[in-house]
């Protein structure tokens, strides 16, 4: 239940173009690639009413290169980047790759909601923060950013002249109303970056294929040093999937959201049943289940559950500067509902005792 890859079949239309590529070897470069922005582009327009500009859209390997590169264009060494945890672990060694370093504002955990504390944004670009790692569904909690907290957010960045760098790869498996960063004020496309790919959404990371998208000249300029090779480093395969997953994965990225939403029901059941003093979480979006087990007082709890437990899931403690986490983990739960059960059987053996 570890790292974030639904154990779910990739959809026909992709499988379909992959094998004929290959039967067709058609295995080199990718090319200049307007496609994949059209693609985008009509999908977000008919999901979410985000009606971007196609020419917007850079290609890049994935996600975490796109961010990498542009914290780098962004960027001096040593400089620092918000960030507000818990978040995806990741972003911690994105920022080491590019020389940055983190400064938290956590997430408040408000009536179970886990939101932005923006008094604390705030601050944070009152003592010279200039770059903000934004995201958007946020990995791990599954919480989706309100256009209002965005709308202040984009407000607070364009006072302050900060680059908002937001990563919005889960918001295709939202079943709560997704509003994308850059589609929510002017301030927003004046001082923000989009990074995303298809990848996450419909099962294919390997095919490494991943984008940014700007909506304004000011932020192109920003980011002008942006390396030219960023087009050429993504795979022809991921790009093509791309658009096969923009234009005709919707029906089984419809199916997919249906079924993590019941799969996250059986997990908040078997939870509650089984591991009564454990705390689960409101959640709009992702397949990843962050989860408090505090209250069991285990040390080292994610090497515990693997160690004892049979289980692989992501430590607390690497989705925040400290250990503040420890007690807490996250769990995939885009599998079946017999592992899900398999999962927290073992779980709470080890938690409970018995």
């Amino acid at each position: 239940m570890h790292v974030a890859e639904m154990d779910f079949e990739v959809a026909a239309p992709i499988r379909n173009k992959l094998v004929e590529m290959v039967q067709n070897s058609d295995l080199g470069y990718l090319g200049p690639f307007p496609k994949a922005g059209d693609a985008f582009q009509a999908f977000a327009l008919q999901r979410w009413g985000w009606d971007l500009d196609p020419s917007g859209l850079k290609m890049a390997t994935d996600v975490g290169v796109a961010a990498v590169e542009i914290l780098k264009a962004s960027t001096r060494p040593g400089e620092k980047v918000l960030i507000n945890s818990p978040v995806y672990a990741a972003f911690f060694s994105w920022l080491a790759e590019a020389d940055c370093v983190p400064v938290d504002a956590p997430l408040q955990l408000v009536n179970g909601n886990w939101t932005l504390d923006l008094a604390a944004i705030r601050r944070e670009f009152e003592n010279g923060v200039k770059v903000y790692l934004l995201c958007s569904p946020q990995n791990p909690v599954g919480r989706i950013h309100s256009a209002k907290e965005l709308t202040e957010i984009a407000k607070l960045a364009q006072e302050f002249d900060v680059l908002v760098i937001a990563d919005e790869i889960h918001a295709p498996l939202s079943w709560g109303f997704f509003t994308p960063y850059l589609s929510v004020s002017q301030e927003a496309r004046e001082i923000g970056v989009t990074i995303s790919s298809s990848s996450k959404a419909w099962n294919t990371a390997g095919l490494k294929a991943g984008f940014l998208v700007t909506a304004s000249e000011s932020v192109r300029m920003r980011l002008s040093n942006l390396p030219n090779a960023m087009q050429w480093r993504s795979s022809i395969l991921g790009a093509h999937a791309m658009v096969l997953a923009f234009q005709e994965g919707t029906s089984w990225l419809d199916e997919t959201v249906h079924k993590l939403q019941e799969n996250l029901e059986h997990l908040r059941l078997e939870v509650a049943a089984k591991l009564p003093a454990a705390e689960m979480f409101e959640m709009d979006a992702t397949y990843l289940a962050w989860i408090d087990l505090g209250a069991y007082r285990i040390q080292d709890l994610q090497q515990a559950i693997l160690r004892e437990a049979k289980v692989a899931v992501v430590a607390g403690s690497d989705h925040g500067i400290g250990d503040e986490y420890a007690g807490f983990i996250r769990f995939n739960f885009a599998t079946s509902k017999a592992r899900i059960t398999e999962a927290v059987n073992r779980i709470a053996k080890l938690c409970e005792g018995n």
